[in-house]
């Protein structure tokens, strides 16, 4: 299973929401490449970026700190937020090298460019992101909440050719309550799309209980930034555990 940090990108600044409410941000680093290159160090080997503003704003707008993130690592990096066209698509992947891009909105609201990035790219280097509120798909930064079941979405997904998700319990992000076991539960009975855990982890526990189900990863966030975790050592544990079952 992969541990993948996240560094969420607002006014160019590492900051962490509370369930996603733009007015309750807190500021962990004004130098996120410099996080990136630590996180680096400690032996992750994917990290897990999001462009809070351009989520919001239908834009990319982190684009100059992104790339310096790119430039500072050689690690992979999977990026999401604002990214809602082809140009952007192209930008990210093909100049700046960034190695998968995630969808959310557009994956949503517009399928047939979600088939036009599949089908230039493929599975491995676009990947969507399903964002739950109360059972439903949230988008625009999670602003706004659809009319669409997460499980019709899974479903439409997987149909359309996705190979992978990342999955967010809303009301679970940012609080250090522990993941939605039984949501991820569902998912998992329900699909078998290679499910990343997101939204929750409280402690190193949560990280092994997440390996323990077999999930292809779990996203952190907050547990680490709020030192209730040292990656270092949990990456090792969970690289044993993965060599052990291999």
């Amino acid at each position: 299973m992969l541990v993948i940090p996240a560094i969420d990108l607002k006014n160019g600044e590492a900051v962490r929401l509370y369930k996603g409410d733009y007015q309750k941000k807190t500021v962990y680093s004004t130098a996120p490449e410099q996080l990136a290159k630590q996180f680096e160090e400690m032996g992750v080997s994917y990290l897990h970026l999001v462009d809070l503003d351009g989520a919001k704003d239908a834009q990319a707008v982190n684009k100059k700190i992104i790339k310096k993130i790119r430039e500072t690592v050689s690690m992979s990096i999977e990026l999401g937020g604002g990214i809602r066209n082809m140009e952007t698509v192209s930008y990210y992947l093909d100049t700046i090298g960034i190695d998968r891009v995630i969808l959310g909105t557009a994956a949503l609201d517009h399928p047939d460019f979600l088939k036009e990035a599949l089908f230039r790219y493929g599975a491995d280097k676009i990947i969507v992101g399903v964002d739950i509120k109360n059972g439903f798909v949230s988008t625009s930064g999670w602003l706004k909440t659809s009319a669409m079941s997460y499980l019709t979405f899974i479903d439409q997904l997987a149909e359309i050719g996705i190979k992978t998700i990342i999955c967010t319990d809303i009301s679970k992000d940012g609080t250090l309550q522990g993941p939605n076991f039984e949501l991820y539960k569902t998912i998992a009975s329900h699909s078998s799309l290679s499910l990343v855990v997101s939204g929750g982890i409280k402690d190193d526990k949560d990280i092994y209980q997440v390996a323990k189900q077999g999930y292809y990863g779990c996203i952190v966030g907050k547990a680490y930034y709020e030192g209730h975790i040292d990656l270092r050592e949990v990456i090792r544990n969970v690289s044993q555990e993965n060599n052990t079952l291999s």
